[in-house]
């Protein structure tokens, strides 16, 4: 089993696949990872071949959210604001070349949602919860959930979850368009690899030029 704590594969089809893999403490998002992703998203900006991102979580969740050990610990409250300057993860996928999608299940909380609402398309497995809950923790969502939750679900809907901290089940989630897709209990890669299949199967450039389109809307 691969330590790395971020997966890059590249597949002959134009698929990439970025996989967190850091299950033994639910995907939590470190700086380590960041950059990772960062690096792996850059290299698929500049792969003309991949034509589509997945993004997806080893183990039991896609991602429990940032890993809240490491707040405090920059030198410098200044260092840190530099540093998620230069590598902006969340600016760099909302305007990624690639079409993107998330395979979502057990918690997407806090940055494991942020992540999927900077993705297309949002397929996630019955019985995974979502939630925004920094508000328990004295902070608001900063990986831009404040901005895209509203860009997606109803305005109160959103302001719900980002001032309360609760978390929404799937049918919330499908009913309210948080998510486009949902996958029966064991049936989630199956469900996504046809949506990507369908996704590539456009001609090439289709679907990225109305990405792109959207994006500018």
């Amino acid at each position: 089993m691969s330590t790395e704590k971020v997966l890059f594969a590249i597949d002959g089809d134009g698929l990439a696949t970025i996989t967190l893999n850091r299950p033994e403490r639910l995907n939590a998002i470190n700086m380590e990872m960041r950059d990772l992703l960062w690096t792996y998203l850059e290299a698929c900006r500049d792969t003309p071949d991949v034509r589509l991102i997945l993004f997806r979580g080893e183990g039991t969740a896609f991602s429990a959210g940032a890993d809240i050990s490491e707040f405090g610990t920059a030198p410098s409250i200044m260092e840190s604001r530099d540093a998620r300057r230069e590598r902006d993860v969340w600016g760099e996928l909302l305007g990624h070349r690639c079409i993107t999608v998330a395979a979502m299940h057990g918690y997407c909380y806090g940055a494991g949602l942020e992540l999927p609402l900077c993705c297309d398309i949002r397929i996630a497995e019955e019985g995974t919860r979502f939630a925004l809950p920094e508000v328990t923790l004295g902070y608001v969502p900063s990986a831009g959930g404040t901005q895209t939750l509203p860009r997606i679900v109803p305005p109160g809907v959103a302001a719900h979850m980002i001032l309360s901290g609760e978390p929404v089940g799937i049918a919330e989630a499908q009913r309210w368009g948080l998510v486009d897709a949902v996958a029966p209990p064991g049936q989630l890669d199956a469900t996504v690899q046809r949506e990507v299949r369908r996704l590539l199967a456009f001609p090439e450039g289709a679907a990225t030029r109305r990405r792109q389109r959207m994006v500018t809307a």
